[in-house]
């Protein structure tokens, strides 16, 4: 099998060194707030690009695909700059609170839409809800196979084949393509985007979608549909001062062990 088209599943979210916020509805604010390509998803980009390097001999197109506000076209611009061809952005209003399973519908009628690639190739999780469950949620809703969780990934014809680190044991899984994959932090250092590679991305197509483009119904995302709510936000306390220990008379030591006995750190 010739391998022809890689969707990269990329995500706009809060910047974690930024204030971020939740709105009243207790959804998190992606639109007053700085955001970016979800770190985790560089990797996913970095190997779909990987894969087409290695396969040069192939045609290769690597696609960007993501669902989110206006804002969320700076998580596929730099998925372009790195080196994907072309990006696909999916927005609507009626999108705003939706869990996983919307988001793994909507993204799936999406690439029905666009036409289901050979592979498609997601992170981690995303750096603001940390579920780690779109993938598997896409790959049944397309019914693909799905490899999740590689730290090493190759490919040959129509073969993948994965290692998957655990706590305990590390597994090689392998699948046939047409599949779903998901890559963590340990599967290579994401690239930059070099000066050329920023000017060429402004050239390349970026499609926009609304629901009804892709035959979702408002009524099936958002969060009066999702299937999980927040139901309460608390700002975190301000930071106290630490408690100082003194040694004056020799006892630092003792009082030092008291504390940390105290706290239960030893």
């Amino acid at each position: 099998m010739t391998l022809s088209n890689i969707v990269v599943l990329v995500k706009y979210v809060p910047d974690a060194t930024g204030d971020r916020k939740f709105e009243a509805d207790n959804t998190v604010d992606r639109v007053g707030v700085d955001g970016l390509l979800s770190e985790l998803d560089e990797y996913a980009v970095e190997q779909a690009l990987q894969i087409k390097e290695k396969r040069s001999d192939e045609e290769i197109t690597v696609t960007a695909l993501t669902v989110g506000p206006a804002e969320a076209e700076a998580a596929v611009r730099k998925a372009l700059q790195m080196g994907a061809d072309k990006a696909v952005h999916v927005k609507d209003d009626a999108i705003a609170g939706s869990d996983a399973p919307a988001t793994s519908l909507v993204l799936a009628k999406a690439l029905e839409k666009i036409g289901v690639p050979d592979l498609v190739i997601g992170g981690l999780a995303s750096t603001d809800a940390g579920m780690s469950v779109v993938p598997a949620m896409l790959a049944e809703r397309l019914g693909l196979p799905q490899v999740t969780l590689a730290s090493v990934v190759e490919t040959q014809g129509d073969q993948v084949r994965i290692k998957r680190d655990g706590d305990s044991a590390t597994e090689v899984i392998g699948g046939t393509l047409p599949l779903v994959l998901s890559v963590t932090d340990q599967s290579g250092e994401a690239r930059y985007p070099s000066f050329k590679g920023i000017m060429a991305a402004k050239k390349k197509p970026l499609e926009s979608l609304s629901l009804s483009d892709i035959g979702v119904d408002a009524s099936e995302v958002g969060l009066d549909a999702a299937w999980t709510q927040v139901a309460s936000v608390t700002e975190r306390p301000p930071r106290t001062a630490g408690e100082i220990v003194k040694d004056e008379d020799g006892s630092g030591a003792t009082a030092l062990v008291d504390f940390l006995a105290s706290k239960k750190f030893i």
